[in-house]
């Protein structure tokens, strides 16, 4: 995929994963040791449901494209708790797309990736950038 692809609006599906409260305390051991995380009614740390989005978007999307590069994050916010054995669905919207002001090889998307839970509630919310190859780059 290139730059023309990712046009406003176009949603892709990311799949779903669960996590286990093994996966919740090993995270947490890790990257976040904080009693929530680690004792008692765990919840999983909002940084491991960024890093679990991550994971669907990468393998769903960016490792179909001819992506250059990440030039930032603007937005995460952590709606709901995700607790152990819930079902955790991804999707990414494009929300806008514009060429590179500088060459005619590369455009901008601003992207807003989503984890929802089984009922479709929205858990985990990122809104990114990114740089992707154009065709004429390719050709």
């Amino acid at each position: 995929m290139f730059f023309e692809d990712f046009t406003p609006g176009r949603v892709f599906e990311l799949g779903s994963r669960t996590l286990t409260e093994d996966d919740i305390v090993a995270f947490a051991r890790d990257w976040d040791p904080q009693p929530l995380h680690l004792d008692g009614d765990v919840i999983a740390s909002g940084w491991q449901t960024v890093c679990v989005w991550m994971r669907m978007y990468v393998e769903n999307v960016l490792n179909h494209a001819a992506m250059l590069a990440a030039p930032g994050v603007e937005e995460v916010r952590w709606l709901r708790p995700v607790t152990p054995g819930m079902r955790l669905t991804g999707r990414t919207t494009i929300l806008e797309s514009w060429p590179s002001k500088r060459t005619t090889e590369r455009g901008n998307v601003r992207l807003r990736g989503e984890l929802l839970d089984d009922e479709g509630e929205i858990v985990m919310s990122v809104v990114g950038l990114g740089r992707v190859h154009t065709r004429t780059a390719a050709a």
